[in-house]
C-alpha cells in the first residue's frame, strides 16, 4: 500500500473491531503471527511492517516516532479504518504512545507491551547514535548475537529453538539503514507519562516477568499512570512474551478485547 511516499507491507485478516499490531525493533510483522492466527477469528487484525523494516520501504537518515505514527494513520486512512485498538511492543509501544498523544480520537483502546514511556537520557542518546553507526558499519549480526538472550529469556533460547531461530531471522533480515534511522529517532523521543496520565480509553499493560530491557517495574509505573488500566505479567518470558508464551499472552489480550 502506497502511503506517505513509501510502500507499506501489511497483513489484514479477519473482521470486527480493528486491532493494529505494531512490531518492535529490529523485527517485522511476522513477530505477531501467533496473535494474527488466533485473534483474527474474532477481530480484524492489521499488522504492518514499519518504515525501514520487513518488506516496507527503507528510508535512510532519522525516523522519528512521529513519522512511524503518521505512517500508521496513513495506512488506516487508505484502509478506511477510523478508531482502532493499538497494540505495540517495545519500540512499537512507543509508536503507539506517540500515536495516542498525537491523535487520541483515533484510539479505541491501548495495549502496551514490554515498552517504556520515558524520554531518552543524554547518555542514552549517545549510546543510540553509536548503535546506529554500528549498524551501518557492521550490519545486524553483532547486535543480534548480543541481544538474542535478552529479547527472549536465556532459558527459552534453548527450550524454544524455533522461536529463537525466528527472532534471529527477523533481526538478521532487518535493513541496517532502516534500523539505524529508527534508533536515531528513538534517541530523540519525548516523555509520554503526561499523555498517558490523560488516557480516557481502556488500556492494558503487558510485560514479560524476566524482561531486562523494560522490567516489570516500568510496566507497573505505566499501570499506575494510566487511569483504570489493567496489568498482565507473563511468567517465563522476557522481552517478547507474545512469542515466548503465546497462549498466556493471547489469553490476556483476548480477555481485554472481549471486555471492550
Amino acid at each position: 500500500m502506497r502511503v506517505n511516499e513509501i510502500d507499506i507491507a501489511y497483513d489484514d485478516k479477519g473482521s470486527g473491531v480493528p486491532v493494529v499490531f505494531v512490531h518492535g525493533h529490529p523485527f517485522n510483522r511476522s513477530m505477531w503471527q501467533p496473535q494474527v492466527e488466533r485473534l483474527s477469528a474474532r477481530y480484524r487484525v492489521i499488522a504492518p511492517d514499519l518504515r525501514g523494516y520487513g518488506e516496507t520501504t527503507v528510508v535512510p537518515g532519522t525516523t522519528p516516532l512521529s513519522t512511524f505514527a503518521d505512517d500508521l494513520f496513513g495506512l488506516l486512512d487508505r484502509l478506511g479504518v477510523d478508531r482502532v485498538v493499538l497494540c505495540g511492543l517495545s519500540m512499537g509501544g512507543q509508536i503507539v504512545m506517540e500515536a495516542h498523544r498525537a491523535r487520541p480520537e483515533r484510539v479505541r483502546a491501548l495495549i502496551l507491551v514490554d515498552t517504556s514511556p520515558d524520554a531518552e537520557t543524554p547518555a542514552g542518546r549517545e549510546v543510540r547514535y553509536a548503535v546506529a553507526d554500528d549498524f551501518r558499519r557492521d550490519g545486524m549480526r553483532p547486535y543480534a548475537d548480543e541481544v538474542l538472550a535478552k529479547m527472549i529469556s536465556p532459558h527459552n533460547v534453548g527450550a524454544m529453538p524455533d522461536v529463537a531461530a525466528h527472532v534471529m531471522r527477523m533481526m538478521l533480515g532487518t535493513s541496517p539503514e532502516g534500523a539505524a534511522a529508527a534508533v536515531r529517532g528513538r534517541a530523540e523521543r519525548p516523555d509520554y507519562l503526561d499523555s498517558l496520565s490523560r488516557v480516557t480509553v481502556p488500556a492494558l499493560v503487558v510485560v514479560g516477568e524476566e524482561d531486562e530491557f523494560t522490567p516489570v517495574a516500568v510496566a507497573e509505573l505505566m499501570h499506575r499512570t494510566i487511569p483504570g488500566s489493567a496489568l498482565a505479567v507473563i511468567p517465563g518470558a522476557a522481552h517478547m512474551p507474545n512469542l515466548e508464551r503465546p497462549d498466556e499472552f493471547n489469553d490476556a489480550v483476548e480477555r481485554f478485547l472481549d471486555a471492550l
